[in-house]
């Protein structure tokens, strides 16, 4: 798996970025944020059940992460068709405000080592990514466990620091450097 000081990969890929008819698919790719932190999330399956759970937070959380000078991308190993069907069918993901990426060729997911060995589908990774595309945080949560989304806006508060954060810090709170 790529971590921490690692470059992350170049992609290009097919995203849900709307429900509006017309404008539902967009292509993202690295080029498409600059000078922007990015968190990016992967989750297993589209129409699961821990799954949702964590999307909506993200979402919810939404402009935390921006008023962190970040963006988020959800990553699975489903396709951009599949992400519209759940989007449409799923009251707490029909207002996404980030895009839903579509790995389906497990091109990104292989190339940062989240793909799990028997089921081939995306682990829930969640990687920070720096505006110069330096992985600065890696983690991976096992299949059955959602994550807790308010640590990766603590994360990215202390990395963009540049100072010694020590256990527990909150923004606001004294740093070690």
């Amino acid at each position: 798996m790529l971590s921490v000081g690692d470059k992350f990969p170049e992609f290009s890929l097919q995203s849900v970025v709307s429900l509006e008819k017309g404008k539902e698919f967009k292509t993202i790719s690295n080029g498409d944020f600059p000078g922007k932190w990015k968190v990016v999330f992967f989750w297993p399956m589209d129409f699961t059940f821990i799954c949702p759970t964590e999307i909506a937070e993200f979402g919810k959380q939404h402009q935390a992460f921006a008023d962190r000078d970040s963006v988020v991308l959800g990553v699975s190993t489903d396709t951009h068709f599949v992400h519209l069907a759940w989007r449409n069918n799923h009251p707490d993901l029909k207002n996404l405000p980030f895009p839903m990426v579509a790995d389906t060729k497990r091109e990104l997911s292989a190339a940062l080592g989240v793909l799990h060995k028997q089921d081939g589908v995306a682990l829930r990774a969640t990687f920070i990514v720096d505006p110069n595309g330096i992985i600065r945080h890696a983690s991976v949560y096992d299949l059955s466990v959602g994550r807790n989304v308010s640590e990766f806006t603590r994360t990215l508060d202390a990395l963009q620091t540049d100072e010694l954060c020590p256990c527990n810090w909150k923004k606001g709170e004294p740093t070690l450097g």
